[in-house]
């Protein structure tokens, strides 16, 4: 961990590093984001801002915390310490959250014996108090087992099962952000602690058949997604596996219009819909892809409308099926369509 440059800001201040980027360094994982408690937290993170660049914005109106984003993916968290170190650490959310180092050198403040809860892979609360105060650590707490391999401890997995109803409370934001982050494990977790019903979630779907952060959101929240603050792309990924009917067989045509109706998310579709040992089918017909059409709307001779595209559709379809394979075939094939419409 390495705060040379919050120490030349602060230098003959009291401050501390805390939270996550103690722990990350005492676990010698990558430390990328510093947060600091200090006296003077807009004054710090200007200060900071104006002697190594970033940009400066306040983190919270409510607590006076500041925050000082780099060029790079990093961040530097400046936050009030009004009562002292102790008194802060007492409101952190876990035990090996609330352990502080301080800036201009020396040991490590852990009234809480978080190091011990590190070195036994445990995930304790603080207080009884940590969830009612901040109801995203019920997320937080699966989140961070799911991450660390770790395990809260009793009287933290009783507090999570009491508070779970309160799962829901926190701005959609935060709760997208702590859901991105949990692998199909994390999500049964949430299933098995009663927090995933209380967000209005489900295991019913194929949780784990997609590797993936947005296939999982899916599957577990199927149309309820849309309460969350999610972005346009992933809302078109949801309605695509959403509305995907499986393919009746694996023949071409089956096929093809599966895949017109889901790419480019065929493959996890498929799986979506239960039909994974068809991705074999799926991938020949990619490779089969020809590269231009075999004709263009302007050359049936039809006024601009819908039509067109319906014809288009038939010929691509057609020629995914090898029934017709030139420029010729096409437009007789639409000949035939438009005289028997």
């Amino acid at each position: 961990m390495d705060d040379t440059r919050v120490r030349e800001v602060l230098a003959g201040e009291e401050a501390w590093v805390v939270g996550g980027a103690v722990r990350d360094a005492l676990l010698g994982r990558p430390v990328l984001d510093l947060d600091v408690a200090c006296s003077d937290p807009r004054e710090a993170a200007h200060r900071y801002a104006q002697r190594f660049g970033g940009a400066v914005f306040p983190l919270s109106d409510q607590h006076g915390a500041w925050r000082v984003a780099t060029g790079s993916e990093e961040t530097v968290d400046f936050t009030p310490l009004p009562d002292g170190i102790e008194a802060d650490l007492a409101t952190r959310d876990f035990t090996f959250n609330a352990i502080a180092v301080p800036v201009g050198g020396g040991g490590l403040c852990d009234p809480h014996d978080g190091r011990a809860d590190l070195e036994g892979g445990i995930v304790r609360a603080v207080s009884d108090s940590v969830f009612s105060d901040d109801p995203l650590r019920l997320l937080r707490a699966v989140r961070l087992e799911d991450e660390l391999g770790f395990r809260m401890d009793e009287r933290t997995e009783a507090l999570v099962r009491e508070s779970a109803d309160l799962a829901g409370l926190p701005a959609g934001e935060r709760i997208l952000g702590e859901l991105r982050r949990l692998s199909a494990d994390g999500y049964r977790r949430l299933h098995e602690l009663g927090i995933l019903a209380a967000l209005g979630g489900s295991l019913d779907g194929a949780i784990d058949a997609v590797d993936d952060a947005d296939f999982r959101l899916v599957a577990a929240f199927r149309e309820d997604l849309r309460r969350l603050p999610v972005s346009n792309g992933l809302r078109r990924y949801a309605s695509t596996l959403l509305r995907a009917n499986p393919p009746r067989d694996d023949s071409r045509r089956a096929i093809h219009r599966f895949r017109r109706s889901t790419e480019p998310w065929a493959l996890d579709a498929l799986a979506f819909v239960g039909r994974p040992e068809l991705t074999g089918s799926v991938e020949d017909a990619r490779r089969r892809d020809p590269p231009e059409p075999l004709v263009r709307g302007d050359e049936l001779g039809l006024p601009p409308g819908p039509e067109i595209g319906r014809m288009l559709a038939i010929i691509d379809e057609e020629r995914a099926v090898g029934t017709i394979s030139t420029r010729e075939e096409a437009l007789a094939l639409a000949r035939s369509l438009a005289a028997a419409s």
